[in-house]
């Protein structure tokens, strides 16, 4: 297992759930390149909207409802390379969109044995590095072992706003900061650790991840010590089993870890 599945502590396959914002698509991607350079099969696909993949991305690309053509056009693809991206169809209204599968079918699709490994980007952002979710949001498979939670470290120092923050107004209401504050370090901490915040539904048996995400800055690099150590400290909330500081697309992708974390 290359660098940054050991990091996040991806050992014996499983289904992983990517939420929050700042890199869910460039992680799902790094890791499953890992994932086909270890020799084994993994399926990309999103319960949300994604962009089509870059033939550097998934070269192998499924665009099917149904689940067992789903799984006949994968079994096929696997022959030859052991990644396929998957989704349910192409977006009319928005081209180079693709529209996902969802949390049930993926969960059928998992059951099926086809798969090492499957990475669901279950959660949208609109590119922002930083975001709450609303009522119906994330869209979690119950079969997902790991929930990892990504933060773009770029949106501290940045104001609250929806230039920089998704869901702006459920951030404040989160955080106590106002429109126009800064984002801080124990703003992050605090949308981790609350229940209506990053890691809101993600199953109870599922070991859950913090990623935070571009920290290539001595700022970044400090700022992520200091949302590591303030987790640490805190008696309440989410559950967080690892904290991951690095950056998908640098070489190496991982700068340093933080495990175990206490419980709550």
């Amino acid at each position: 297992m290359a660098q940054l599945g050991r990091a996040f502590g991806l050992t014996s396959g499983g289904v992983i759930s990517l939420v929050g914002a700042g890199g869910k698509t460039s992680l799902m991607f790094r890791l499953a390149g890992d994932f086909v350079a270890a020799g084994e099969s993994v399926l990309t696909t999103t319960t949300t909207k994604i962009m089509m993949p870059t033939r550097i991305q998934a070269s192998k690309v499924v665009l099917i409802k149904s689940l067992n053509s789903v799984l006949a056009h994968a079994q096929k693809f696997l022959v030859d390379d052991h990644h396929v991206f998957a989704a349910s169809m192409c977006m009319p209204d928005f081209p180079g969109k693709l529209l996902g599968f969802s949390a049930e079918l993926i969960d059928q699709i998992w059951d099926s044995g086809l798969f090492r490994w499957m990475i669901v980007e279950a959660d949208g952002a609109a590119k922002r590095p930083l975001k709450v979710p609303a009522d119906h949001e994330p869209v979690i498979p119950p079969s997902s072992n790991y929930v990892i939670g990504v933060v773009g470290l770029k949106a501290l120092g940045k104001p609250v706003h929806e230039n920089w923050v998704f869901r702006s107004n459920r951030f404040s209401q989160i955080t106590g900061l106002r429109q126009g504050d800064l984002v801080t370090e124990a703003s992050v901490i605090e949308v981790a650790l609350h229940e209506e915040g990053l890691f809101k539904g993600a199953p109870l048996k599922a070991r859950k991840i913090l990623f935070l995400n571009a920290a290539e800055s001595f700022r970044g690099i400090n700022s992520a010590q200091v949302i590591a150590n303030g987790l640490k400290a805190a008696k309440r909330g989410a559950v967080i089993d690892k904290i991951v500081v690095g950056k998908p697309l640098e070489n190496p992708p991982v700068f340093s870890c933080y495990d175990p974390l206490p419980s709550a």
